[in-house]
């Protein structure tokens, strides 16, 4: 059980250090579409549906999709994260179509990031 626990941990932490990386590396400017957010979160997505694909056809291991698909993408996508993104648009009623358009667009193209990472993988063999 503990090792489990600490892949998770390890897997949070790298997560979470990337999420603030990815984050600083695009700047924020708070008067607009927070895209180092939905970045992040896009990002995480696209890799959880990889590593579910690889795992679902078994070519990762549980430890691996704890420590990537719980840990790492977890601690990168975080839904603090996201409803922060939202809501500081929506605190000024001028941005709330773009708070719309963050929330629409952030569900809309996670999902397709998802999928696309699953659909990369539907061809792998099993090693």
């Amino acid at each position: 059980m503990w090792v489990k626990v600490i892949l998770v941990f390890m897997g949070g932490g790298l997560g979470a250090v990337t999420r603030e990386f990815c984050m600083l590396l695009m700047g924020h400017d708070s008067s607009s579409f927070p895209l180092d957010i939905f970045v992040a979160n896009i990002l995480a997505s696209f890799v959880l549906g990889l590593v579910f694909g690889y795992h679902r056809s078994r070519n990762v291991s549980d430890e691996f999709s704890l420590l990537i698909a719980t840990g790492f993408t977890g601690g990168m996508s975080t839904f603090s994260s996201f409803v922060y993104g939202a809501y500081s648009e929506m605190v000024d009623p001028a941005k709330l179509a773009v708070s719309i358009l963050y929330i629409v667009s952030s569900l809309v193209i996670g999902f397709a990031a998802a999928w696309a990472g699953v659909k990369l993988t539907a061809r792998s063999r099993p090693a």
